[in-house]
């Protein structure tokens, strides 16, 4: 495919379109929807899908490295087997916050999961971001904020960039060797009017790019954080993109229907859909979990 306008290539009518991953090993993009409980699995070269219903809100699904997956539930990390359908919790780490749930994730090079945290409410500062990684969990350190999104991490995984999506803002900091963050500075800000930044990704030449919620596009910045492209979608809430594709240069983005009316889900009959657009750059290769 080398089509640089996006375009619907699985119909699911996603509430909240989140988490796309291409897992290499399978050759299929996988994603959720937070709302509609639901984990999707589309293979492109055979155009078919499979899903899966999940016990509770699920805000991202990643590779293990035992074949398997690990999704990011309200109620904590589980162990997700896709032959049986079974969840098995590994880590609750909010536990003590019934009103949070999970929301986004990446792999680190060596094997890190990274994901945050989010007031479901989407009102309180309660948000915060993890590391698991061989069975330790720790939480970053990094300032809380309401709705997290990403962590996305550079290709040498050394710079972690992670998201405050109510305050507009996508925020950098050094990860060293051991994993642990340092001090945070600005990226980017995402000017009033363009929509809230949301998931994030960082392509094959260090460039990051973000879904736009409510902006109707995705953008592409270069490391310094300067604006180099935006892809304008016919739907309003781009959640996040994933490159995949034999080449890895083909973009997925997912969307979503949350907070859309009637009417304008009458003008948006693709809102919820999963998009497809050539990116005209590589992904990462992806990573798999080891937790």
């Amino acid at each position: 495919m080398r089509d640089a306008a996006p375009r619907s290539v699985l119909s699911v009518g996603a509430i909240l379109g989140e988490g796309p991953i291409w897992v290499e090993r399978e050759a299929a993009l996988w994603f959720v929807d937070i709302k509609g409980h639901a984990i999707h699995r589309f293979d492109p070269a055979l155009d078919v899908s499979k899903s899966w219903t999940t016990p509770g809100q699920v805000g991202w699904i990643v590779p293990t490295d035992d074949g398997l997956f690990a999704v990011g539930l309200q109620s904590g990390v589980h162990r997700f087997d896709p032959r049986s359908g079974a969840f098995t919790l590994l880590h609750a780490p909010e536990a003590h916050r019934p009103g949070n749930r999970l929301n986004d994730a990446t792999v680190a090079p060596g094997g890190a999961l990274w994901f945050g945290s989010m007031d479901d409410a989407e009102a309180e500062e309660s948000g915060r971001f993890y590391r698991l990684h061989r069975g330790d969990l720790v939480e970053s350190g990094l300032a809380a904020v309401s709705i997290t999104n990403g962590p996305a991490l550079s290709p040498d995984g050394r710079i972690l960039y992670h998201t405050d999506t109510l305050g507009r803002a996508i925020w950098q900091c050094p990860v060293d060797a051991d994993g642990v963050a340092g001090a945070a500075t600005l990226f980017t800000r995402i000017e009033d009017g363009a929509g809230y930044p949301d998931g994030p990704t960082v392509d094959a030449e260090g460039c990051l790019w973000t879904g736009l919620f409510g902006g109707w596009a995705v953008r592409r910045y270069d490391p310094a954080g300067r604006l180099m492209r935006e892809i304008r979608f016919p739907v309003a809430n781009i959640t996040k993109i994933a490159f995949g594709g034999p080449d890895l240069m083909t973009a997925y983005a997912t969307t979503a229907r949350k907070g859309l009316d009637v009417t304008a889900l009458t003008e948006q009959p693709l809102a919820g859909d999963l998009f497809a657009f050539d990116a005209g750059v590589a992904g990462l290769p992806g990573h798999v979990a080891t937790i």
